[in-house]
């Protein structure tokens, strides 16, 4: 099976999780194994890398990549973490790495219908399993179609797409990627298809409605901060506003302490930081990075450190 993966933003991620050679880490979204290698690569003596992902593709190329290191890999997905460590009897780890968004890997394999480049059959599931994108465009209204163009693909033709949709479906089933392209082409004003291959939007608002990665997300970084060990660290690589602003979000309310009003005299609240920043600000790809992996042009990476002493009833 062919599956290459060129790991974004590698040596900034290596050093944001600071690797200890005996530490435990995790790679909930283990793919190619591109990044999990690079971290097993450091660990000796009692370390350990577990590798996790939903994708049974990835399940099956990350095995044997990481045959030679101290590595376990397991089919289960991100939000999954803490019952997998639960299971291995690990309390809890030194890192934890999230590398979201779809693979390059689905994206090449035109049968898995992830691409509006070539015609494939509608599939777009990460997970091989469950509803697929044509389950969504096929099934759900007109609303909920909006809602998720809106939402998810923040596409500012979505009342026409949708509706369109939900016309040419009237007439026969829409079952491969270039159908749903030509309908979101015929959506939108020429000036629009002149600047830019429409689609994009469209095709990642469905994508992220077949895999519930918003879902899954805020599950996840729950799971995932709650798995580290004190002076532990959490590392997310991103790849569009939405999901980063969820990330940055959730990262804020770690940090943020006493939340009294500024005019109480001492605070009464008894609430401390949960973590700290690594890096105040999102690091993205430097100029060579970007002349050499295309795709990591919108990836963000941002990292936080688990505080040594956490009061349980803020978790």
């Amino acid at each position: 099976m062919t599956f290459q993966h060129v790991p974004v933003l590698l040596q900034e991620t290596l050093s944001g999780l600071n690797i200890q050679p005996e530490g435990i880490y995790v790679d909930g979204t283990v793919g190619g194994a591109g990044h999990a290698c690079e971290i097993a690569k450091q660990l000796h003596g009692a370390g350990r890398l577990i590798g996790l992902d939903r994708d049974p593709d990835a399940v099956a190329v990350a095995t044997q990549r990481l045959a030679p290191y101290p590595a376990t890999v397991i089919h289960a997905n991100y939000d999954e973490m803490a019952q997998v460590l639960q299971r291995l009897e690990i309390p809890a780890v030194d890192g934890i790495l999230l590398d979201l968004g779809v693979s390059s890997h689905q994206l090449d394999t035109e049968e898995r219908g992830f691409s509006y480049h070539t015609d494939a059959p509608l599939d777009m599931r990460m997970s091989q399993s469950g509803m697929s994108a044509a389950d969504v465009v096929n099934t759900w209204s007109q609303e909920e179609l909006t809602r998720i163009l809106f939402a998810y693909g923040e596409e500012s033709f979505a009342r026409a797409i949708a509706r369109n949709i939900c016309q040419a479906r009237q007439e026969q089933p829409i079952t491969t990627t270039l159908q749903l392209a030509e309908i979101v082409k015929s959506s939108v004003p020429q000036r629009v298809r002149r600047a830019k291959n429409p689609c994009k939007q469209t095709f990642q608002a469905i994508r992220i409605a077949v895999n519930d990665e918003f879902g899954h997300l805020e599950r996840a970084l729950t799971a995932a901060f709650s798995c580290l060990k004190p002076g532990g660290r959490l590392a997310i690589i991103t790849f569009h506003s939405l999901e980063d602003r969820m990330v940055k979000q959730q990262f804020a309310k770690w940090c943020q302490g006493c939340t009294c009003p500024p005019d109480f005299p001492k605070c009464v609240c008894g609430k401390v930081p949960q973590g700290k920043l690594v890096n105040r600000k999102p690091i993205v790809a430097d100029a060579a990075e970007l002349e050499e992996n295309r795709r990591s042009r919108s990836a963000k990476l941002r990292v936080i450190e688990r505080s040594a002493a956490i009061d349980e009833s803020n978790r």
